[in-house]
């Protein structure tokens, strides 16, 4: 098992504190002066717990490559623009098709090319397809060098993959690229 590096465990710790604060609320509280003094240590102590237990799980190559702020704008604007907009247009066609008993639900398997060559950019995107609803990543393989995710479809509208790729991944595996390659 690989050992964890100094840098591994303060990137992972940075990033759990900075989910610590926006779960508990305490960052809008630092900024109208109403924050506990005890949440932010507590924060900081499981923050660095886990950075210590995990990240040698997360970080597997440079720790700070995130931290760029080019790439870190991206990760924010991906995560409170695009990912939602998304999100919302796949809830709205899954919400159409359970109150219209006349909109079809074709559910099939679809095999769709993914362009992206980084692990972490493979996971984000899977995980982003499984998270907007009708979608889910069942499988990912590597086939002649090229990545195919198998992805379970709630309405198969083709069955060509780049087509369907299009359809399931949108915007989000453009964004994706940008912030990991």
């Amino acid at each position: 098992m690989k050992k964890s590096s100094f840098g591994s465990v303060i990137s992972t710790a940075i990033l759990c504190y900075l989910f610590w604060l926006l779960i508990t609320g305490q960052i809008v509280q630092i900024f109208t002066g109403g924050a506990s003094v005890q949440v932010l240590i507590a924060g900081v102590l499981v923050s660095i717990l886990v950075g210590a237990f995990s990240g040698r799980f997360f970080i597997h190559e440079s720790p700070f490559y995130l931290w760029n702020p080019k790439r870190f704008f991206t990760f924010l604007v991906y995560c409170i623009c695009i990912f939602p907009i998304e999100l919302f247009k796949a809830n709205v066609d899954v919400a159409k098709r359970a109150f219209s008993p006349s909109l079809p639900v074709n559910p099939g398997i679809v095999k769709i090319p993914v362009d992206v060559k980084s692990e972490y950019a493979q996971s984000m995107v899977a995980n982003s397809i499984t998270l907007t609803p009708g979608t889910i990543t069942m499988d990912i393989v590597e086939e002649e060098g090229q990545t195919y995710y198998y992805i379970h479809w709630i309405d198969v509208a083709t069955e060509d993959g780049r087509e369907a790729g299009d359809a399931i991944k949108g915007t989000m595996e453009k964004w994706i690229r940008r912030i990991w390659e």
